[in-house]
């Protein structure tokens, strides 16, 4: 074991076997093949009696498997790192050069061809091909085995794999390559039943049960790597999250799913820690993008609340789909000019305008269209936070209401094909003023496009609708609701992770609180598909999957971070915070789309002049300041809202 020790400490010192080293090594092993293969069917003394004849045969057959070494490179690859592959290629050059050394003897033979050469038979260079390459390939696993033992420091990390196909596999090579080795393959997990107790790739494979847990604590596991391809059932498995982040063993996943196509091999280097918002359940979710490339490919988009976290996602999601133009708008500068930095890092020749104002600017704002003539217009600017709103209700109808309409009036009159407004859940039967506001902001934007269709069909005519050339409007206006995004600025989970990372305690409003969650890039990928299939007038909701308790989640990121002896606190809902969170409103129905996650609303309609005249008033009294003269007129345009945990319940009464 000594003398082995050394050796592979001189060879795994060095970069690589030179080539000719690997050439002789295998040319040996073809060349005492065949004296192997000789003495196997004639014995010794036949061997005596004809060495030098059958040395001098065995040398011109070298000469043909030398070359066939040379046209499928045998010799250029390393062998400890050997794959399938060079294995494969030993293969094809030795079965290549058996055929040749068949026709050699075959033309002996038929020519009479006597002399002190012996070439080998048909039999005997079969034979010759087996054994050569039987000891051509078990120098290599040797090799190999070697190395692995050699690079392995000990103190590597056992880790399962969940999910063996090919992104299974692909990491479990990636790991096995790696020098120094940083993890132990301890075992793979599948979904499969009847891959259950197999062998692969020299470990086992444990189904994916609820017993699977004891596995890993058996096998000492301290890391559990995700294959992308099986990232969504894993999500999913919340039994076996729980008990991954109870038992300290660390989840290992892909960034995002935009950063494997399917198709490339995987690295464990690509992994890294799992996150939160890596685990809250949810199904994947499909959209055409074919469709929406074709709808925004060429055509200059108009984004406001291009900084927001709703809004920079769009403006990156659009930018992939090559528009003529993008035009963004923000008033918040450092915000605005981190994106600025990231389209001119990502999209260089994309011609972007970067554009620091507020909405509320009217002629501003016209300006811009004049200027830009946005054939698209994405409207995510509000002002979102429900505490702020409530103490703030006159921004709120200002920014969320007044700027909403400014925007909206412009994109009729310079002819944008669509307006598609992003609302909220908190939009339906509103607690607080923020959710109130947005519902007013869905009122407008349904009865203008009711107008317009009017218009269109010339059973009306109204002077204050048409297009600035005095052409018959064209604008398609969508709604869009759906509920939290995970990551956005000021939601739920960097609080708590700021919290966990000052040692608590963790503030919870109610122990029964809950949330509907979704991925920024998956609502905006979304809001992308409802505005491909929206005809104008609807108003999109989005199934945002199923609802999680905040406190689980509090417990959940507190085990996840490794933290000890962090509480948590409740401190009672806010101002206008609901316990549960709805989707649509009682009285409303739903309808299916082309797209399961996608439903239309059938809402309460108003008659556009009224809806007008209601955000006339209301943006006046906003100017004085008396709050509860503005909440009370926005309950009167919406009814259903019926303030909570709010002085502004007194108006209800």
């Amino acid at each position: 074991m000594r003398l082995i020790r050394k050796i592979s400490d001189w060879y795994f010192s060095h970069n690589a076997l030179p080539y000719w080293g690997i050439l002789f090594i295998d040319c040996t092993a073809v060349f005492l093949s065949g004296i192997l293969v000789y003495y196997l069917q004639f014995g010794s003394a036949a061997l005596i009696q004809n060495f030098w004849p059958v040395v001098w045969g065995m040398g011109v057959c070298l000469l043909l498997y030398l070359l066939c070494f040379i046209i499928f490179h045998v010799f250029r690859g390393v062998m400890r790192f050997s794959s399938f592959v060079d294995l494969h290629n030993v293969v094809y050059s030795t079965a290549t050069a058996t055929v040749g050394v068949c026709l050699l003897h075959q033309c002996q033979t038929w020519f009479g061809f006597s002399s002190p050469i012996m070439f080998p038979g048909i039999s005997s260079a079969i034979l010759i091909f087996i054994v050569s390459t039987m000891i051509m390939w078990g120098i290599r696993i040797v090799v190999k085995s070697l190395h692995d033992s050699y690079t392995d420091p000990g103190y590597a990390a056992r880790v399962f794999i969940y999910g063996c196909l090919r992104g299974g596999v692909s990491i479990a090579k990636s790991i096995r390559s790696e020098v120094p080795a940083q993890y132990h393959l301890a075992g793979f997990i599948s979904g499969d039943p009847a891959m259950s107790g197999k062998i692969l790739m020299g470990v086992q494979v444990y189904y994916d049960d609820d017993k699977v847990i004891d596995a890993i604590l058996k096998e000492k596991v301290k890391k559990l790597l995700v294959s992308p391809m099986q990232e969504e059932r894993f999500r999913n498995r919340t039994t076996l999250v729980d008990a991954l982040i109870e038992n300290g063993i660390e989840i290992m996943t892909m960034p995002s799913a935009e950063e494997w196509d399917g198709k490339s091999e995987i690295s464990h280097n690509q992994l890294r820690e799992v996150e939160i918002e890596d685990l809250l359940p949810r199904e994947k979710i499909e959209v055409d993008m074919e469709a929406i490339g074709k709808m925004l490919r060429g055509q200059c988009i108009l984004i406001t609340g291009a900084a927001g976290s709703i809004g920079s996602e769009m403006s990156r999601q659009i930018a992939k789909f090559t528009p003529s133009q993008l035009v963004l708008i923000d008033q918040a500068e450092t915000p605005m000019h981190n994106v600025r930095l990231y389209m001119h890092n990502n999209h260089p020749d994309l011609p972007v305008e970067t554009i620091v104002t507020s909405i509320c600017k009217k002629e501003r704002m016209e300006q811009l269209f004049a200027k830009y003539r946005p054939a698209f217009v994405f409207h995510a600017a509000a002002y979102k936070h429900v505490p702020m709103m409530e103490d703030n209700p006159f921004e709120a109808v200002q920014n969320n209401v007044y700027g909403t309409r400014v925007i909206a009036d412009l994109a009729v009159r310079y002819g944008a094909k669509k307006f598609v407004m992003i609302s909220t859940d908190k939009a339906v039967n509103p607690t607080n003023v923020m959710g109130c506001s947005k519902r007013i902001c869905e009122i407008y934007c349904q009865s203008l496009n009711n107008k317009i269709q009017a218009i269109r069909g010339g059973s009306v005519m109204d002077e204050r609708l048409m297009q600035f050339d005095g052409s018959v409007p064209v604008t398609q206006f969508v709604t869009t609701r759906f509920g939290n995004v995970l990551g956005s600025n000021g939601s739920v989970i960097p609080i708590f992770r700021e919290q966990i990372k000052n040692g608590g305690p963790v503030m919870v409003t109610h122990p029964d609180i809950i949330r509907y969650f979704m991925l920024i890039s998956e609502a905006c990928r979304l809001v992308l598909e409802a505005g491909t299939m929206g005809k104008g007038g609807e108003i999109f909701v989005f199934d945002m999957g199923k609802p999680v308790k905040i406190v689980d989640l509090a417990k959940r990121m507190i085990k996840l971070s490794g933290a000890k002896n962090v509480e948590i606190q409740f401190s009672g809902l806010r101002d206008g915070e609901k316990l549960y969170e709805e989707v649509l409103n009682i009285e409303e129905q739903t309808k299916p789309t082309c797209h399961p996650k996608i439903k239309v609303a059938s809402v309460r309609e108003y008659p556009y002049d009224l809806a007008l005249q209601n955000e006339n008033e209301l943006y006046k009294i906003s100017f004085s300041a008396d709050d509860m003269a503005v909440v009370k007129k926005m309950k009167e345009i919406v009814p259903e809202y019926k303030s909570q945990n709010s002085k502004y319940q007194s108006l209800d009464k």
